[in-house]
Parts: structure tokens; sequence; C-alpha cells
């Protein structure tokens, strides 16, 4: 059983609009608030109270130099996630890390998956913070985990299995 003062509902959120024509904060504060709560709620992983998790919406330039500074891959990318440092064993924060977003790469997955722009924007917050948790896709066995709980959290906020049809 876990002690109840390690488990929070959800870490602080630190949310900053740098670049990109996103919608409003309130919105994108509801939006993430509502996703990290399933998330978090459907993951179940501990979390130290007063953690915090940082999100940047952000536009493909200056993603894109991030993914060439720490992942070696001179392009933008959907979203990029930063584990914080190490909590106590066993247990997320107090720094969770940061989560970074592009909106123009949003925009087109969105538009090319005939997808609404919210519902890919919250799989994607929940997609990153899922790493922050340690999940991965690296291989075909780490996807199909990861992939899994993204499916079951998205489904609790009502979207439909982005993986549905994709390698068939």
């Amino acid at each position: 059983m876990r002690p109840a003062a390690d488990i929070v509902s959800a870490p602080e959120i630190d949310l900053l609009v740098e670049a990109g024509a996103w919608p409003e904060e309130p919105k994108l504060q509801a939006m993430v608030s509502r996703a990290l709560a399933v998330a978090i709620e459907t993951a179940r992983p501990r979390i130290v109270a007063g953690a915090e998790l940082s999100l940047v919406f952000t536009d493909d330039a200056h993603v894109r130099i991030l993914n060439r500074q720490y992942r070696g891959k001179d392009s933008p990318t959907n979203v990029l996630s930063f584990p914080g440092a190490p909590g106590k064993p066993g247990a997320y924060g107090p720094l969770l890390g940061d989560i970074v977003v592009a909106e123009e790469t949003v925009a087109r997955e969105a538009a090319d998956q005939a997808l609404s722009f919210d519902d890919h924007l919250t799989h994607l917050v929940v997609h990153g913070f899922l790493h922050l948790l340690g999940y991965d896709h690296e291989n075909e066995a780490e996807a199909e985990i990861m992939e899994g709980m993204e499916t079951q959290i998205l489904a609790r906020l009502g979207i439909a299995d982005p993986y549905a049809g994709v390698g068939a």
C-alpha cells in the first residue's frame, strides 16, 4: 500500500506559452490539468507532495533546436520530454520534468490524421507525461505497453484510440 503523504492528485503545473498559435492559456491549463489527472489516476505513479511539472508550448523552430541538441535529430518533432531530477526511491518528484510541444507539428499532424487539434494535443501531453514516468517506445514491446497506457487514458478522456489501424 502506498503512503498517502507521497501521493498527490496532480503536480503543480508551470505552463509557458512561448511561441505559436496556441489556444488561450486558461483553455490550455484546463486541458493539461484534465489530461494529467486522468493519466495519474490511470498510471498510478507515486508522486511526492509538492511535485512540479513544466509544460512549454512553443513552435517548430524552438523544438528543432532542442531536438538537435538533445537527441541529435535536426528536425522538429511534436513533443519532447525531459525528466527531472530523481526524487525518493520509487517516487517521482519533486521535479517531474519538462514537456515541450511544437504548435505547427501538432496542427499539421492533427490535420493529416483528421483529428481535432485539442484531441491530438491532449494525446501528446499524455504521451510526454508517460515518458517522464519512464514509459518508452524504442522497441515493439515497450511501444505496446506505452501505447496501451495511452489508449486507456485517452479512452477515459473520451478520445479515440490514436493507434487504431496503425501498422495494420
